[in-house]
């Protein structure tokens, strides 16, 4: 049981703890657990004293405070603005309902210049009294915070006794408003105003208008999750699309009982609707927090490895790319399809390991301008952060100066630089030491592989990838378990720490198939050698009892 004492002010608290709150280290998303475990006594409150106890600048400085509207969204923004009142911020900004979104979030904090931000997220993970839960802690450029950071922050938590936080009622986020604790001010914004200036300064939004209603008509799921507010504005709002454009646009605490992940299984509706049905030539959604996207034409899905070649590939149809993009960059898992692009381009093109951190480094040091990864996320140097919104913007953008279908746009886009058939497998809820097993034992493997055959080719390449950042020097290792062959194709394996039950086995697939080949395969029966011989080869559905992936992307 802990205990309160009063400070000198009668109304902030020290509530001191009976042992230091020790868990495990927030990564690039933050520290994701089930709502119930955040539930407990004074957990919340814990990691939060941690993160004001060591985010640098907090005393005196503005802190922007959001969330995607999960259960236990406006509990939490009330605990953090209580503390951080606590701790001397001299300004909090937040918006009405907590609705804000990861990217726009990233955007308040670089306009307001702000130490920092925490969001109040999961991401894509399920809400409610019982989904999850996660606190985001964002740094000064409007990025995930730096490794250095949330290794001071775990460290803080190891050695807590005591959390500060005033005795207040909660402020009201029903409306736009300014109020005050203490020394400190808070003001309620409208979450949505500055992320809609932005996209109105970075796109053509007449010309996209005026494409849209020339009978090319375009459905966007919100999946009930936060870019609802966002995407009625924008689409119903200045694009004048028709009423019902933006489906499950109203945030709510469960996302209305889904999981908020845009992808084929938990967009399914979605899906059927563009690839079985002809009312629609265009469809997106975006996830929990809603910096992931999924883009569908008339019968075409878009794997987002060929969205970001896309992107690049034509950058110059939006005007805040017109005149070429610095370099480009994707994550290790994501398809080399853009690689091929930024070749034709004459601009680098990066490889990093998954986290936007790292996509962080190389924005804030101009040498690249987009960036993405195959987990459905894109961005720019807009923001530090992906953003779905912005891709799916991006996509009209092109289409209505390209006059054509998505599928027509894809089918010129490989003619000219070849297909890679790409796809995600995903083995989720596999018991941890399983799941820990299979990997360490195909690592163990790989260096046997060199110059063996693997589905009719040989292995030029076999190693766990490390990266060598250009712009500090640091060295990241073991980000990836990489099997590649002299034809280019590829095989890589991940294990996921996103989720909160068991791990998740990832294992990405990809084949290339150049311009003069056969281009209009399904990509599962493109991949089907390299599926099966992986599967073999790791013991993938021996060791999990596993006979289908859970989720193909």
């Amino acid at each position: 049981m802990s205990s309160k004492d009063l400070t000198s002010d009668n109304n902030l608290l020290r509530v001191c703890l009976d042992k230091p709150f020790s868990d495990q280290k927030p990564g690039t998303s933050g520290l994701r657990k089930s709502t119930k475990y955040f539930q407990q006594s004074n957990y919340l409150e814990s990691f939060l004293e941690a993160i004001l106890q060591t985010l640098p600048g907090i005393e005196g400085g503005i802190l922007v405070v959001g969330g995607d509207g999960r259960f236990g969204n406006k509990h939490g923004i009330d605990v953090i603005i209580r503390m951080a009142a606590a701790h001397g911020v001299n300004k909090i900004i937040t918006t009405v309902d907590g609705i804000l979104s990861t990217p726009a979030a990233s955007h308040l904090i670089r306009t307001e210049k702000a130490v920092g931000g925490i969001i109040l997220s999961a991401s894509h993970n399920p809400g409610g009294s019982e989904g999850d839960f996660g606190v985001k802690i964002n740094g000064p450029n409007g990025g995930p915070a730096v490794e250095s950071l949330t290794d001071a922050i775990y460290a803080k938590t190891t050695k807590l006794d005591h959390y500060l936080i005033f005795n207040h009622d909660p402020i009201s986020l029903d409306s736009s408003g300014t109020h005050a604790i203490s020394n400190t001010i808070i003001e309620v914004i409208d979450g949505i105003d500055a992320y809609v200036e932005l996209m109105q300064k970075i796109f053509d939004l007449d010309k996209i208008r005026d494409f849209l209603n020339n009978d090319f008509h375009i459905a966007f799921d919100a999946m009930h999750a936060v870019t609802g507010p966002y995407a009625i504005r924008l689409f119903e709002g200045l694009l004048n699309t028709p009423s019902g454009t933006v489906r499950n646009g109203v945030p709510l605490e469960d996302f209305g009982g889904c999981h908020p992940d845009p992808n084929l299984t938990y967009a399914k509706d979605l899906a059927s609707l563009l690839l079985e049905g002809k009312d629609f030539a265009f469809g997106a959604a975006c996830d929990g927090d809603g910096d992931r996207n999924m883009i569908l034409g008339r019968n075409c899905f878009v794997n987002p490895s060929d969205s970001l070649a896309l992107l690049t590939a034509n950058a110059t149809c939006v005007p805040a790319y017109s005149n070429g993009l610095v370099g480009v960059a994707r994550s290790m898992p994501t398809s080399s399809a853009v690689d091929v692009v930024a070749k034709d381009l004459g601009i680098d093109c990066f490889e990093t390991p998954t986290g936007w951190k790292f996509f962080g480094n190389l924005l804030d040091s101009g040498q690249i301008t987009l960036c993405g990864e195959e987990s459905f996320g894109t961005g720019s140097n807009h923001v530090r952060e992906k953003d779905g919104l912005w891709s799916v913007l991006f996509w009209l953008q092109i289409l209505a100066e390209k006059k054509c279908s998505v599928q027509d746009l894809m089918r010129q886009h490989w003619a000219k630089f070849g297909r890679h058939y790409y796809s995600r497998h995903d083995y989720e809820s596999i018991e941890t030491d399983k799941a820990q097993d299979l990997y360490m034992r195909v690592e163990s493997l790989l260096p046997s592989l060199i110059g063996s055959s693997f589905a009719s080719h040989n292995v030029s390449l076999a190693d766990n990838f490390t990266y060598r950042d250009p712009v500090d020097g640091s060295i990241t290792n073991r980000q990836g378990l990489r099997i590649i062959l002299d034809d280019g194709s590829r095989v890589v394996l991940r294990l996921s720490g996103t989720g909160t039950q068991g791990a998740t086995l990832r294992v990405y697939l990809e084949r290339y198939v150049s311009s003069n080949g056969n281009l209009t395969q399904d990509p599962q029966e493109a991949l089907a050698e390299l599926i099966q011989t992986i599967d073999s080869f790791a013991e993938i559905t021996k060791r999990t009892g596993m006979k289908r992936p859970t989720v193909i992307t």
